[in-house]
């Protein structure tokens, strides 16, 4: 069981709420920053919340969130939110690398036709069968080690970052990084 976000980052603040619900209460659209849960947030009255910001929403007294509403369903993400979201996955990729980079140490078959890997943007049998080979060799480091051992790999950072995005925005049969 993962354990509760306790920050989310803010991708878009509507002080005036969703304009076709009419229901005009300030919401602002996050992510959390360790599951990358999307999240509707309620802030506080008279609270101004920045793009990017990083909130506290966990246990106890939250200072700029009221409460959280629940989860933030995809196809509610405004187009600035989409934008912040592609923002914050890449800057989460290249500060979380050494989790990432274990994924491709670790990764396994989800069942006798299809590889954990193949779920990777770009990332085929070939490319799947190339990284199992080299990682039984030792052990990834860095995504520019994946890069120099393994001639013509697609670029690993940008895949990962893509298949979080698919992830996040489409219903996909398996999920790698999201729950």
């Amino acid at each position: 069981m993962k354990k509760k976000e306790e920050n989310a980052i803010i991708l878009d603040y509507l002080p005036h709420g969703y304009p076709l619900e009419r229901k005009f209460m300030p919401v602002a659209q996050a992510i959390g920053e360790e599951s990358f849960t999307l999240l509707e947030l309620s802030p506080r009255k008279d609270t101004d919340l920045a793009l990017g910001e990083k909130v506290y929403i966990g246990e106890g007294k939250r200072d700029k969130i009221y409460y959280i509403l629940g989860r933030l369903r995809r196809e509610k993400l405004t187009e600035t939110a989409k934008a912040q979201l592609t923002e914050f996955v890449s800057n989460a990729v290249k500060g979380r690398e050494a989790e990432f980079v274990d994924f491709f140490n670790k990764a396994e078959a989800i069942n006798t036709r299809l590889h954990q890997l193949e779920l990777l943007p770009g990332f085929g049998k070939k490319h799947t069968k190339e990284i199992l080979e080299k990682r039984k060799e030792s052990p990834f480091m860095s995504f520019e080690d994946i890069k120099k051992r393994i001639p013509n790999i697609p670029d690993p950072e940008k895949a990962i970052e893509k298949r979080i995005m698919e992830e996040l925005t489409n219903i996909e049969r398996h999920n790698l990084f999201i729950q």
